[in-house]
């Protein structure tokens, strides 16, 4: 009798059931806290004129986009693993409080310096927030129900990419450029209190588990390097010069450090069984690619418009809002069909097709397209290509348990936003090969209608690009997706 009572008092208490309701608060809440630091890689562009003149030292703007960029991408790994070990709700709130502070120091910046290590430390928490947001639903909701909520967050980046140009140029040109900063203090507070209580309820996937703090510096470094390596080529410096070279040299040696440390760390901070997972290879490689191809592409597509098309700035703004809408459109038909396939990585298979011979088209009438041709073309590359974004997303985070899951889920947000880096410098390269001429801000000049052949090549390479992505997602093994009281299921036979 008394071995059974000791029996019961060490058993593992079950999971609080969460209501429909908290499930909801909770998603809200975090597609909240995504949405600040989605904003923030939107709402800055329009200012940086406004800032330059009030801060002087114009030549280190680039710095304020760069900053933010490096620490969110490299720290996007960590928050996973963290949260896999000690709880969503605690590393959720370390990363909106991280973010938050990084609003503060910028908001309140006296000189560039200070206003760069805030968008650093801005990114330290937006890196997090990303990874963690998906992490989040992927815990509340089944993979079978989970693909209509990637409609959710496409959403998200949908608000985010037309209300930051919008509210970064209110606030810099009618009020006060520090307002981009402190609108993020009412924002993420209010998504801390919508989700404070509910997130109590999500049980700990891996406890009794370490970091690997080498690994994460490792990580950190070589992250680092290379992406200071992507953004400073072809621009601040040439691709072959001393400086560029050095630092892909020095970014290779630590991934070479980083990957030995997984090999012989006793708990490497990104697990060998989910990188050895086939689903999870080709799944976060097939976002790398799709996303290198989107956002080069959206970086030089207002140029050709404003180049070869001929439309001001504010029209060519005006005019991605067919890729922009489209993508959105394809994630969100993408989700809603995911359930109603046993094959469904086949929706994002004919998606891509579909981008691959928009984009092909729209290379072959570059030098001669009108503007609705154009207009159509986009919007349906748009919609092709983001019919990907939430198989990948499932797919992954179907292949793995619990207990891994914010681990995938974390190096998918980090491959994701290392292609986007890596596709501009790719385009950039190419663009400049072929002698786009650009300005010392990085825009083109006015070129001929004749010289469109810049814009030809950077839309073949990104039609190259998702040859590869498709060929990746043809290569991704599928597995039947679970509902909510089923454990993995087979792969499926093709």
């Amino acid at each position: 009798m008394d071995q059974t009572v000791e029996n019961q008092a060490m058993a593992p208490k079950a999971a609080p059931t969460i209501s429909e309701s908290e499930k909801n608060a909770i998603i809200g809440g975090v597609l909240l806290s995504m949405l600040l630091a989605a904003l923030d890689q939107t709402i800055v562009a329009p200012a940086l004129p406004t800032i330059a003149r009030a801060l002087g030292h114009a030549e280190y703007l680039p710095w304020i986009v760069t900053g933010y960029l490096l620490t969110a991408t490299a720290m996007a790994p960590l928050y996973g693993k963290i949260s896999d070990v000690y709880g969503r709700r605690p590393v959720i709130y370390a990363a909106i409080l991280v973010f938050l502070l990084g609003s503060l120091v910028s908001a309140l910046a006296p000189n560039m310096l200070v206003l760069v290590i805030g968008r650093a430390i801005q990114g330290a928490g937006g890196g997090g927030l990303f990874a963690l947001a998906q992490t989040v639903i992927g815990d509340l909701v089944p993979p079978r129900e989970r693909a209509r909520y990637a409609a959710w967050i496409a959403g998200t980046w949908a608000v985010a990419s037309v209300a930051g140009p919008l509210l970064g140029g209110v606030f810099a040109e009618h009020l006060h450029w520090s307002l981009i900063f402190w609108i993020n203090l009412p924002i993420g507070f209010l998504a801390m209190a919508i989700i404070n209580n509910p997130l109590k309820k999500l049980p700990i996937a891996a406890k009794n588990h370490s970091i690997d703090g080498l690994g994460a510096v490792l990580l950190v470094i070589a992250t680092s390097l290379l992406l200071l390596a992507l953004n400073w080529g072809g621009s601040a410096y040439p691709w072959l010069s001393r400086e560029i070279l050095g630092l892909q040299a020095c970014s290779a040696v630590f991934w070479a450090f980083f990957a030995l440390r997984l090999l012989k760390a006793a708990e490497p901070l990104i697990s060998l069984e989910v990188l050895s997972n086939p689903i999870v290879l080709a799944g976060t490689l097939s976002m790398f690619l799709l996303q290198a191809a989107n956002i080069g592409a959206s970086v030089y597509l207002p140029v050709y418009l404003q180049s070869v098309v001929g439309l001001s700035v504010s029209q060519s703004g005006t005019a991605m809002l067919g890729l922009l809408l489209g993508t959105v459109a394809g994630a969100t038909f993408s989700a809603r069909m995911i359930p109603r396939f046993v094959h469904y990585k086949r929706i994002a298979m004919v998606g891509v097709s579909l981008a691959i011979v928009c984009i092909g088209l729209l290379s072959a009438i570059a030098g001669h397209a009108s503007l609705l041709e154009v207009l159509i073309l986009t919007t349906l590359t748009g919609l092709g290509s983001g019919t990907t974004f939430p198989v990948s997303t499932v797919s992954v985070q179907n292949a793995v348990d619990r207990a891994h899951l914010g681990v995938a889920t974390g190096v998918l947000t980090f491959l994701r936003t290392l292609g986007g880096a890596l596709g501009v410098a790719i385009l950039g390269a190419v663009a400049l090969g072929y002698g786009l001429p650009l300005s010392s801000e990085g825009s083109a000049t006015h070129i001929e209608l004749s010289s469109a052949l810049p814009f030809v090549m950077i839309f073949l390479t990104t039609g190259i690009t998702l040859v590869l992505a498709l060929i990746a997602l043809a290569l991704m093994p599928e597995k039947a997706l679970r509902g909510r009281d089923e454990q993995a299921a087979p792969v499926l036979a093709e």
